[in-house]
């Protein structure tokens, strides 16, 4: 889940995040949903991804595009809530 500091960047961050879909190997899905209600409290964005195991994951973190992503996304971020679950 990510709060961005200017809710306005939302869109180009789920853009961002769609276009890595079939870009990295070990990215085996991803799905963004974006926050449509703006309640106090709430979260702009929910990013979930799959892989086939933990080394997939490291390989999908590691990934250029996801690089990329990330040195846009860093700025903008307020906070964000992470968990890896392995299989």
């Amino acid at each position: 889940m990510m709060k961005l500091t200017d809710p306005a960047d939302t869109i180009e961050a789920v853009e961002r995040l769609q276009y890595m879909d079939g870009k990295i190997p070990d990215l085996l899905s991803i799905e963004v949903l974006a926050d449509a209600l703006h309640r106090d409290g709430a979260y702009d964005l929910v990013l979930r991804s799959t892989h086939a195991d933990e080394p997939g994951l490291v390989g999908y973190l590691e990934h250029p595009e996801h690089q990329a992503l990330l040195a846009w996304l860093r700025p903008r971020l307020a906070r964000r809530a992470v968990i890896d679950a392995v299989s």
